[in-house]
């Protein structure tokens, strides 16, 4: 769809808590923000989609035309996305399904929406299905994560919401890495690798973590550290420490994405040892964190009294 075409849709989709007339008038629409791959800006487009469960569905078919969108090649550079549905706005992780997971989910995307038949028939391409999976933290009973009240008045409040939502992708890569080692388990010895499934799952993930965790410490590099260095001198030390151990980080961050591009052919023992050191590595960090600023933080409160209303995802 041509660009000034969009926008009246997006202006009209938020001037109409999520409603549009004309040819979608009545279908299950969204907007999607995505951040340019090359330009690192962000691009909003209006795409239909389908519920599943708790996620959505959209399919990357640009009306049957012989590329993908380029809303589909932002989002696999850059996986964090914000989703706006009715009057509801949240940001989500943009997941392309693979292989006969793909398949299974175009064929449910076709038993509620069958014109998108029609795009696949159109075009050579395998038209992408992806799905958005809200990014809130959800902290796991026994996991160790501390439960963040959605009521929090407090930066220290912030800082745990944030923290447990990079926990909570830190679970997701293990939880797929070891179901993609199991389908490579039952293929047998010498046998090919399985159909890819996981893999686009663990990357996406992945960079979500990391790119959220890079936001997280510029933020803190350029805004919070300063602040609480000139506020609180005795901190100076404290704060000294947590910039080397952003540095530190980097380089984990760095380590723990290369790995994973090897998950489909390294030794599982050896894969499984050095995910869990760098996983510990980066949650002790998370950690010192909360020991060292979560006293200070819960007296400073979020968001500010001069905020807007809503404040950035993780």
């Amino acid at each position: 769809m041509p660009p000034s075409f969009n926008q009246e849709i997006i202006e009209e989709f938020r001037a109409n808590g999520g409603k549009v007339g004309g040819p979608f008038e009545g279908g299950d629409l969204l907007l999607m923000t995505t951040t340019g791959a090359r330009s690192g800006r962000e691009h909003t487009v209006p795409l239909g989609y389908v519920r599943y469960g708790k996620k959505l569905l959209v399919v990357a078919s640009a009306a049957g035309a012989p590329r993908h969108p380029a809303w589909y090649h932002n989002l696999l550079a850059h996986p964090m996305v914000r989703v706006e549905v009715g009057t509801e706005s949240f940001g989500a992780i943009a997941v392309p399904a693979e292989g006969g997971e793909r398949d299974r989910l175009f064929e449910e995307v076709l038993r509620v929406a069958p014109g998108y038949a029609e795009y696949r028939d159109h075009t050579t391409r395998v038209l992408p299905v992806v799905a958005l999976e809200r990014s809130e933290p959800v902290p796991e009973e026994g996991d160790g994560v501390r439960a963040v009240d959605d009521s929090g008045t407090t930066l220290a409040d912030k800082l745990l919401e944030i923290h447990t939502w990079l926990r909570s992708q830190l679970r997701h890569a293990h939880h797929e890495v070891e179901a993609h080692l199991a389908a490579r388990k039952a293929s047998g010895a010498g046998a090919p690798p399985p159909p890819p499934g996981l893999g686009l799952q663990i990357r996406q993930h992945c960079l979500a973590f990391c790119q959220s965790l890079d936001f997280h410490h510029s933020s803190e590099n350029t805004h919070l550290l300063p602040a609480l260095a000139e506020q609180h001198p005795h901190l100076r030390g404290t704060v000294e420490r947590l910039r080397e151990e952003h540095r530190v980080v980097a380089r984990l961050q760095g380590e723990l994405v290369t790995l994973l591009d090897d998950v489909t052919t390294a030794a599982p023992d050896h894969f499984r040892r050095e995910l869990n050191r760098l996983s510990d590595e980066l949650t002790a960090h998370l950690e010192y964190e909360e020991s060292t600023l979560l006293p200070v933080l819960a007296t400073i409160p979020f968001p500010p009294a001069d905020a807007p209303p809503s404040a950035p995802s993780p």
